[in-house]
């Protein structure tokens, strides 16, 4: 069965974002998170808050397990 990107609901600070990203690649999510920092300074901060917001829309959340 193919992996599918979701924000996460379990391992989230904001909305998920990061949390999800780990789970789909099987990273920590401190990692990447602080990739996303690092990223976030490298480049000025409002091109990543951008990319933040636009994932946050796109990725979806996880359906509600029945």
């Amino acid at each position: 069965m193919a992996k599918k990107l979701y924000r996460s609901q379990e391992d989230k600070m904001i909305s998920g974002v990061c949390g999800g990203l780990a789970q789909y690649l099987d990273i920590d999510p401190t990692l990447v998170r602080l990739i996303f920092v690092a990223l976030s300074f490298l480049t000025a901060i409002l091109p990543m808050i951008l990319f933040y917001i636009i994932a946050w829309i796109i990725i979806p959340a996880p359906l509600p397990e029945k």
